[in-house]
């Protein structure tokens, strides 16, 4: 569903590429977790899979579509949630929601049946006549969530999902993740949560300094350990 093969990316006037040669491969089904330190490549990788962000080389696929050949293609195929989404605050929650419906030209029976479907998992119905600038940074992430879904994508990206969402919203977020890939979808994802990463993701790579570390199953990568004293482990063995 997502292949990303050898791609490299280097900001100008930065001597260490911020992403190294990197190369993973997410299949439909699998929700993939992207483990590192802050400025470890992490969302310069989430940038460039969804065409936001222009990469030096290697090649990106969405469902074997490329994104450098055919961006919009691949869009359709694809939601991505940054870690902290820009909505249009002076629109309602259901305003926002209907735009992006009409961006992706969803028909109204499918929109509406996915609104309340997932604004009641989320608990944010009664939310969605209110203005997006009075909500909180939780609640802007619930609306986030629910606009990436309403297309029906098979490729979900979304770094740092869980910041920002109380207990309750972060369990009900990992059933739809779970659900949506029990449904043929892939998530791809970043986190800081290893505790998060170690019970949910059926594989996990760890990126260290832009340079992939490791990356596979996450019960194979985890061995006897914890998923954190691994992180730690490789980590400093890297940077060694």
């Amino acid at each position: 569903m997502l292949q990303i093969n050898h791609l490299s990316k280097q900001y100008g006037g930065k001597d260490r590429k911020a992403v190294d040669d990197l190369t993973l491969h997410i299949k439909p089904g699998e929700i993939y977790g992207f483990i590192g330190h802050n400025g470890a490549g992490k969302t310069t990788t989430l940038k460039a899979c969804s065409g936001i962000l222009k990469f030096d080389s290697g090649e990106i696929l969405i469902d074997g579509i490329s994104i450098k050949d055919n961006p919009l293609e691949c869009k359709r195929r694809m939601a991505y949630i940054p870690d902290n989404p820009d909505l249009y605050e002076f629109l309602t929650g259901i305003q926002y929601l209907n735009f992006i419906a009409d961006v992706y030209q969803v028909p109204a029976s499918e929109r509406e049946e996915r609104i309340a479907e997932y604004a009641t998992a989320l608990e944010l119905t009664d939310d969605l006549a209110s203005k997006i600038n009075s909500y909180s940074h939780g609640m802007k992430q619930k609306l986030a969530v629910i606009s990436a879904l309403i297309h029906n994508p098979k490729l979900l990206m979304m770094d740092e999902p869980f910041v920002g969402l109380d207990p309750k919203a972060a369990h009900t977020l990992k059933q739809i993740m779970r659900q949506f890939c029990d449904n043929g979808g892939a998530i791809f994802f970043s986190t800081h949560v290893l505790e998060v990463a170690e019970k949910l993701c059926d594989k996990v790579a760890i990126i260290r300094a832009g340079k992939l570390v490791i990356a596979g199953d996450t019960e194979t990568v985890r061995g006897d350990e914890s998923l954190e004293d691994v992180f730690l482990e490789l980590v400093e063995e890297s940077h060694a």
